[in-house]
């Protein structure tokens, strides 16, 4: 460690070095956000706006949507900035700050993707006794309890990553400050930290997928009791767009974490990094909203006040 030269600054390798990628990939980096900052806004928007939305399940989609554009928000504008002559780097602090948020929604959602899962189960299961059981009480518990286990998951993550050393070397071969590639470039690295980083991520993956996978057990046995083919399609319909993202997510993420950090391919990390920092929080309202008929019908209702209005004012 005596020729160790302390790190103040990080550079970011980005997400291509391909000088005839760089503009294209820019333009579809800046739709993405677009479409990911408007499409969760407008869903928070309009679960607001129409009282028919007020319900258990919106309340759910509304905090993943906030969530989703704080996610988006931590990873994609700094993304997007790497693009730009000499915006390469980013501060130690910098770094921190964006791994701390990064691990705090991503936490977030996981958990709230599990919450949402038992609200589904209520939905299907007990449908007499959805509103008593899904009250405005536990619906709030239960989203509390998600945002204190990401702030607590953030907190061990940054933690565990800042107390290693890093000297001499800054250069991240990723497109953000993400745990892997930092316990790759680090020269203090140990047993222990990579095994903090495998049990807090994987207790947070596994105790979500477990109560995903138990309430959708408990749905699937509903469905079968069910006699009639609109009550099936039903169910199917209220449940499709939550597995979608499910997969999604958790796929990705086992994917990344769920391996020692000595076995990464840094390029393979950055295409699956793409789709869980970038693509899920777009993906989420456009799922949520294109195959869910309320959300639709209150979208159609907006516009024509919208129209209604303008015409009058002409």
């Amino acid at each position: 460690m005596e020729n160790c030269s302390e790190v103040k600054e990080f550079i970011l390798m980005g997400l291509t070095d391909a000088p005839e990628l760089q503009v294209p990939v820019f333009i579809i980096l800046i739709i993405i956000y677009l479409i990911t900052v408007m499409g969760n806004l407008g869903l928070v928007i309009l679960i607001l706006w129409d009282s028919h939305l007020h319900t258990p399940m919106y309340f759910f989609l509304s905090n993943l949507s906030l969530v989703d554009l704080g996610y988006s928000s931590t990873i994609t504008p700094k993304v997007m900035a790497g693009f730009l002559p000499g915006d390469k780097t980013i501060s130690y602090n910098g770094c921190a700050a964006q791994i701390f948020f990064f691990a705090y929604f991503a936490t977030t959602e996981s958990y709230l993707l599990a919450a949402m899962a038992y609200d589904r189960q209520i939905a299907v299961c007990e449908p007499l006794h959805y509103t008593t059981i899904m009250t405005y009480s536990v619906c709030a518990w239960l989203i509390n309890s998600c945002h204190i286990c990401g702030l607590l998951f953030a907190c061990i993550h940054t933690g565990n990553t800042f107390s290693l050393y890093f000297c001499n070397s800054n250069l991240i071969h990723h497109f953000f400050c993400d745990v892997p590639p930092l316990l790759v470039l680090s020269h203090s690295v140990s047993y222990i930290n990579e095994v903090i980083v495998f049990f807090a991520v994987g207790f947070s993956v596994f105790f979500g997928l477990f109560f995903i996978l138990k309430s959708y057990f408990l749905i699937f046995i509903s469905i079968l009791r069910m006699r009639s083919a609109e009550g099936h399609q039903k169910a199917f319909s209220t449940c499709v767009s939550h597995l979608t993202a499910v997969s999604i997510f958790y796929g990705t993420i086992i994917f990344m974490y769920l391996q020692p950090s000595s076995s990464h391919s840094m390029d393979t990390d950055k295409m699956a990094s793409v789709f869980y920092t970038i693509v899920i929080p777009m993906l989420n309202p456009l799922v949520y909203s294109l195959r869910n008929k309320e959300v639709t019908n209150a979208f159609r209702k907006i516009l024509e006040k919208t129209k209604s209005s303008l015409s009058i004012s002409f």
